[in-house]
């Protein structure tokens, strides 16, 4: 399993929060980005939620590559 650094996860999302903070995450606050797994995942449920077809690929891209992670965390 390939440990995900929180540089590798910031570097991952933060494009993705900029492309979509207006239409799927206009309730957060401007400054805002991810800064745990928790939080990440928040994000990209709402991007899948709230934004277009392009947007749920994007993001579930990102959770899938994240996924060894939050799956080994809930597992320990």
């Amino acid at each position: 399993m390939a440990v995900r650094q929180k540089t590798d996860i910031t570097e991952r999302l933060t494009p993705l929060v900029n492309k979509y903070r207006s239409r799927c995450l206009w309730f957060l606050r401007e400054d805002f980005f991810p800064g745990n797994m928790r939080e990440a995942l928040l994000v990209l449920d709402n991007i899948e939620k709230h934004g277009d077809r392009e947007a749920f690929i994007e993001a579930r891209r990102i959770r899938e590559w994240l996924s060894p992670i939050s799956s080994a965390a809930s597992a320990s």
